[in-house]
């Protein structure tokens, strides 16, 4: 590997999450009816940043953008497929993890940024595959190491070519003095149930294990020797096939560029708008409810493809959200809005109800779940303000559910005026959490009475009043106090730590009960957030920075 030479940072040239099959530089995506392929074959001089060298099938963050692309299109544009073969295109490697070029000369927040969305792109395989009728295999047609096997891990099964010299390993414990970044841990004990005893010993080896004992420690479901490997591979691809409701004989839907327009004062889309206030470190997220001609049955909502508004809405304000989080630091919280006809945003929540078993319906659904769940692990302070004109209805709701807060206007003197929150369906399940719950069971913390109550009044409109009596937000401040109010609440907001806000938002958003997926987001907060700024890991003789260099780390060996 290269040498670095400069960092990858946030003050470098913005970082965009739009891809298109024809701009892969690393990925090969081929399909054979109901399997396909995703091969991967990284070019060593694509890497995102200048300064290092992408050798070995390591990744960075350009790698995984392609992925994430590659994923959506499978899921959208190609409805037949039922199992993904995730492989490489590189004889005796199958890919060695993130480069570590790349993490040894970045700053701190693109390090932790990185990790987020590898670990948020391994959760949505595992997504697709609970959701969706997708089923992911690895084949693992050479050595598979750190973030090589967490993308394994994220598969339903993991096969391992049995030539001798290709293992399994999460080599950074003693490689590089940081954990795992992509769920490794986790996934070894809560997915793959490998022993405490056998975990400690794999996960700090550099040279990890192989053949049968990869197999009989649980770390993969088979070896197979190379010349029988592909067809094993393609014997394992059809039986999964054969187990998928996916539909065989339905056109895709392609997946049309965005409509995303950069503003001196933010970012615009046809759903979504983004607007900054940089002075008071704030974006205001703006959502717009469906317009007038919206679909009113199955065959109009398959004829609208990607300009159907749950879909559309669902794939702007997830770039919205991505762009954000990785291009702009400063900006540490996040004000949600809508706009729009509340019947509007119900008729089309209605429309996903009845025909939540479409496949096309099911995927609309899940890319509204992964979108809403980015938001819950996002380090950022989220208001909601339900004003006048607002439409948070339904789907919608869940923007104002999913907020550290929400505050209401009330208007006494003009009741026909106020702004009104309407529940329905979707809040009950629909859209779950990293947790597994659904937001409004997380606010009350499975408080049946509540949680029975609010299910009542689905499809009502409620008033600021009967919202907060309901539980459903913050406060209702009057028209006299709105503006005071909110202006100091989120002036207060900021001028707290965003270090310490970082870690009480993660806390208090996911309450009790835990889940492989909160157990991955809360190691990341926690225990690597803390690991990259030590310098046993980053320090000048840190184990990452004198990677390659020939030199050998020095630790402070203090337990802290």
């Amino acid at each position: 590997m290269s040498a670095p030479a400069t960092a990858p940072t946030q003050a470098a040239e913005p970082v965009t999450f739009e891809r298109h099959p024809e701009q892969y530089r690393h990925w090969k995506l081929t399909f054979d009816g109901p399997v396909a392929t995703l091969a991967m074959d990284v070019d060593e001089e694509g890497g995102l940043r200048p300064g290092y060298t992408l050798k070995l099938n390591s990744y960075d963050l350009g790698v995984d953008i392609e992925l994430h692309d590659a994923l959506q299109r499978i899921r959208f544009e190609h409805p037949e497929v039922r199992t993904v073969v995730m492989t490489s295109a590189r004889d005796r490697i199958f890919c060695s993890g993130a480069n570590i070029f790349m993490l040894g000369q970045s700053t701190h927040a693109w390090k932790v940024n990185f990790c987020k969305f590898t670990n948020e792109t391994r959760n949505g395989i595992e997504d697709a595959s609970r959701h969706s009728g997708l089923k992911f295999i690895a084949a693992c047609n050479g050595t598979t190491a750190g973030g090589g096997y967490e993308l394994a891990l994220a598969c339903d099964e993991i096969v391992l070519v049995d030539d001798r010299s290709s293992a399994v390993s999460l080599p950074e414990v003693p490689l590089l003095g940081v954990l795992p970044g992509t769920g490794g841990l986790t996934r070894v004990t809560d997915k793959r149930r490998v022993r405490r005893d056998h975990a400690d010993i794999f996960c700090t080896t550099t040279e990890g294990v192989r053949g049968q004992r990869a197999k009989d420690w649980k770390l993969v479901d088979d070896v197979v020797k190379p010349a029988r490997f592909t067809e094993y591979i393609a014997e394992r691809a059809a039986a999964l096939a054969a187990t998928s409701d996916r539909p065989q004989n339905h056109h895709g839907i392609e997946l049309t560029p965005l409509s995303r327009t950069v503003e001196e004062d933010g970012y615009r889309y046809d759903t979504v708008r983004v607007h900054f206030d940089r002075a008071a470190r704030k974006a205001t997220i703006t959502v717009f409810g469906p317009d007038r001609h919206q679909p009113t049955d199955l065959a109009g909502v398959v004829s609208a493809g990607a300009q159907w508004w749950p879909l559309k809405m669902a794939r702007e304000l997830d770039d919205a959200i991505l762009t954000l989080r990785t291009n702009h630091l400063d900006i540490g919280m996040w004000i949600m809005k809508t706009d729009g006809d509340a019947a509007a945003v119900l008729a089309a929540d209605a429309l996903m109800e009845a025909h939540a078993s479409h496949w096309f319906v099911r995927e609309t659904i899940g890319m509204l779940r992964r979108t809403l769940a980015r938001l819950d692990v996002s380090s950022r302070s989220l208001f909601a303000l339900i004003e006048q004109d607002s439409c948070f209805a339904g789907t919608l709701l869940e923007l104002a559910l999913a907020a550290d807060r929400s505050y209401m206007l009330h208007l006494p003197d003009a009741p026909d005026d106020a702004p009104r929150v309407f529940l329905s369906e979707a809040n009950f399940g629909r859209y779950p959490m990293p947790n597994g719950l659904s937001r409004l069971a997380a606010r009350f913390y499975g408080d049946e009475a509540a949680i029975t109550a609010a299910r009542e009044h689905i499809g009502q409109p409620l008033d600021a009043l009967s919202a907060d009596s309901l539980s459903l937000i913050t406060a209702a401040p009057d028209d006299m106090d709105w503006e005071d109010e909110i202006r100091i609440a989120v002036e207060e907001r900021a001028s707290l730590s965003p270090d310490a806000l970082t870690g009480l938002e993660a806390n208090l958003r996911f309450g009790p009960g835990e889940t492989m997926e909160t157990r991955i987001f809360g190691r990341l907060t926690a225990w690597q957030n803390w690991i990259f700024n030590r310098p046993n890991a980053v320090g000048e003789n840190g184990a990452l920075k004198v990677f390659g260099s020939g030199n050998k780390p020095r630790f402070d060996w203090n337990r802290v």
